[in-house]
């Protein structure tokens, strides 16, 4: 039963972090890479089915609570993604500025 739960676990990860790729605010992947990583910390401390999706709920909340703190803080920057994946914005000196 806990191969089962650790292969269910593994897979809603994976396809958490794919789906980050499609998020366009700051809450919204927030909210995706808190979840998962919620979850993989519930399933660590207490290692049944309700701990995980206590912990990917929380993650969640607070995910999105940051991502959204973030997106306030700079209300008018806008976020591009390059040919790779990775998120820059533009600065007032027009240089770009990776954030991850």
């Amino acid at each position: 039963m806990k191969k089962l739960h650790l292969i269910t676990l593994s897979i809603a990860t994976v396809a958490t972090m794919g789906m980050t790729g499609c998020a366009e605010t700051g809450a919204e992947q927030g909210a995706l890479i808190g979840a998962g990583g919620g979850a993989l910390l519930g399933q660590a401390i207490g290692g049944d089915t309700k701990s995980t999706v206590i912990g990917a709920a929380l993650g969640g909340i607070t995910g999105a609570a940051i991502g959204d703190y973030q997106d306030k803080k700079h209300p008018n920057r806008k976020y591009y993604r390059d040919q790779y994946g990775h998120t820059y914005y533009i600065g007032s000196d027009g240089r770009a500025y990776y954030v991850d």
